[in-house]
């Protein structure tokens, strides 16, 4: 079983919080908690409720767009210490696209209303957050560019 202390050094590991104060990792393991997906499992689905942000510690998950012409379409490929979700800092938090795990995935779940609460109670933590989320959007919408001009180039 893991527990909070486990938690706790497993976010102070995870790339993506790297050099945050480590107070602010012991408030997060509060409501953070370790999930794993076998290869073709769904971490989420398209248009359900986003409520959590997931840090990858391990494995590889698909960010499919579901195209009728074509099925599901790979927008991005993401492996470990990347960070998987946004959409619950959005309203209406749904999801975007659907994550599919494409090996075992091992992942950090933080709650994403509570990291939120968090983040608006310390705005230090807040901004911080926001920062490196804005560096993850970007690479996001980089890839997302990339694969629908593909998705949508003559068919062949």
């Amino acid at each position: 079983m893991v527990t909070n202390v486990g938690v706790k050094e497993m976010l102070l590991e995870h790339e993506f919080l790297r050099g945050l104060d480590p107070e602010w990792m012991e408030k997060l393991a509060e409501f953070t908690y370790t999930d794993s997906y076998y290869p073709n499992d769904y971490l989420f689905r398209a248009g359900e409720d986003a409520d959590r942000c997931l840090l990858i510690r391990d494995g590889n998950v698909a960010l499919e767009l579901y195209d009728p012409r074509r099925g599901s379409v790979t927008l991005d490929t993401l492996s470990g210490n990347k960070v998987l979700g946004w959409s619950w800092l959005i309203p209406p938090c749904k999801w975007c696209f659907d994550a599919r795990a494409l090996a075992l995935t091992r992942v950090l779940a933080i709650n994403g209303p509570r990291l939120l609460q968090l983040m608006e109670e310390d705005h230090i933590l807040g901004y911080a957050m926001l920062k490196r989320f804005a560096f993850l959007f970007a690479d996001r919408l980089h890839a997302a560019r990339l694969q629908l001009m593909d998705m949508y180039a003559p068919l062949r």
